[in-house]
């Protein structure tokens, strides 16, 4: 009997599972699956150990699900990428695999991994196939009339969009039951990783809760969104990003059950502001692959190599603890470092406090939000910090620097989202809840909160200045 293995990674579901589906095209064949933990190999990556859990968790409701249909999951931990790719060709050899079959990562790491991979396989007379599962559109298939990739975010997504109306990616079904199915599940080992427990109730695991939730976003949602999106003290976004990050979801099936609710959702501009943050991911994604030294967290505009960060370790650790004396950028930290999730107006804002403020290195910011995010995600993190640090593709221009003070007064101007994670604040009015010390200093009180760790004036021309400077230079 011919023997089918689906490698699982980030795509921790049955449905739209295109090398799942793949290798259960054939009715006859034995279809097995296998998941490697590479404890090392995340460490290294800075994976969030909420995200971890996160992972075990949705990988015990997926074996349960691949189980129903008499698809046995295996599971196996080692150090790194490289030891990996040895269990992988001795699992193959002793399970006489004839065919692998797996999904794409675009992470230099992981693509170097999965060539290894291969190339072993093939020695060894194994069928390798890999697919763009990831994805809406394949990495290098929206160029420009010059056949380049769009360093832009906005002609990039209009070719987008119309490579969509004129072809729609399809969403394939789950496999069906196989002989012998059902299959009783085996206990999962704990993985070795850390991992740290997260809030059930806002990021439920498993595939059936990701498909509740994304039902429920794309009726109503999805068209309030657009009003919604930058407010923190309501509940205006998706809450999609972890199960898109860990493949407990695909984009197709966003894309697809949006267009369902609302079927002109391509050509209407209220679904379009979310379906744009889908193709911001995407974005991202084909940056990554066509140039990779994005993956080794190089800055994507040369001369901001040359900008002079400040190494303050006492402002780094203020900032991570949600202790910088500005309201709205503190509440944000403190909701990332509870939640390890952050409303994504406010991680626009505390990056560029981090870096326009603090005038320290985004790649710290960048490497603290994963340690901490559940919905870590390399491209989409990189990007994001890249673009508030005024270092990456279609980034913000370097003296475009938010000032946290007006940020909060827009986005939360009564405080509402400051009071539920600034508790010390409960008392102060709302009309001085974005700058409490002038408040406490004209009312001669003593409040258990900090004052501003730098007065935003005098650091915006500190960085204006750096930045000038780095930019003459190169």
């Amino acid at each position: 009997m011919t023997t089918h293995l689906v490698w699982l990674r980030n795509d921790l579901r049955i449905n739209d599972n295109l090398a799942l589906h793949a290798a259960c095209r054939d009715g006859h064949a034995r279809v097995i699956a296998l998941f490697i933990a590479t404890e090392q190999q995340w460490q290294q990556h800075d994976m969030a150990p909420k995200q971890a859990a996160f992972i075990f968790e949705s990988l015990e409701l997926l074996q349960a699900s691949l189980c129903e249909r008499g698809i046995e999951l295996f599971t196996h931990q080692c150090d790194d990428f490289a030891a990996s790719i040895d269990y992988l060709a001795a699992f193959c050899q002793q399970e006489q695999v004839d065919n692998l079959f797996y999904n794409y990562q675009y992470e230099v790491n992981e693509r170097e991994r999965d060539v290894a991979a291969e190339k072993r396989l093939d020695a060894a007379g194994v069928i390798c196939q890999g697919f763009d599962d990831s994805l809406l559109l394949p990495p290098g298939s929206v160029r420009t009339g010059n056949n380049e990739m769009y360093k832009v975010f906005t002609p990039f997504s209009r070719a987008f969009v119309r490579r969509l109306q004129q072809h729609l990616p399809e969403c394939v079904p789950a496999p069906k039951a196989r002989s012998g199915a059902p299959l009783k599940a085996k206990k999962i080992a704990r993985f070795a990783y850390p991992q740290a427990c997260f809030d059930h109730d806002l990021f439920p695991p498993g595939e059936a809760a990701a498909l509740k939730q994304l039902r429920h976003f794309a009726t109503q949602g999805v068209m309030d969104y657009a009003a919604e999106r930058d407010k923190p003290a309501v509940d205006g976004t998706s809450r999609l990003s972890v199960y898109l990050a860990t493949g407990v979801l695909s984009p197709r099936q966003c894309l697809h059950r949006v267009l369902r609710e609302h079927p002109a959702a391509l050509d209407d501009e209220k679904p379009m502001v979310w379906l744009n943050e889908l193709i911001w991911r995407e974005f991202y994604r084909h940056l990554m692959v066509a140039w990779p030294a994005l993956c080794k967290h190089q800055p994507f505009i040369h001369w901001t190599r040359q900008v002079q960060w400040q190494k303050s370790a006492a402002h780094l650790a203020a900032w991570q603890a949600g202790k910088t004396g500005y309201p709205i950028v503190d509440a944000a930290m403190r909701q990332l470092n509870q939640l390890g999730w952050m409303h994504n107006r406010l991680r626009m804002i505390v990056a560029s406090f981090l870096v326009k403020d603090l005038l320290i290195d985004w790649r710290e910011g960048e490497r603290y939000f994963m340690q901490q995010l559940i919905d870590g995600d390399l491209a989409a993190n990189n990007g994001g910090w890249q673009w508030a640090a005024s270092t990456g593709t279609d980034a913000a221009p370097y003296f475009r620097i938010f000032n946290p003070t007006t940020q909060g007064e827009r986005f939360d101007p009564k405080g509402a989202f400051i009071r539920q994670w600034l508790p010390e604040l409960a008392h102060v009015p709302d009309s001085a809840i974005h700058q409490p010390d002038v408040w406490a200093k004209k009312n001669r009180c003593t409040l258990d909160y900090p004052s501003p760790i730098v007065e935003h004036k005098e650091a915006r021309k500190k960085t204006l200045d750096a930045f000038e400077r780095a930019k003459n230079a190169a």
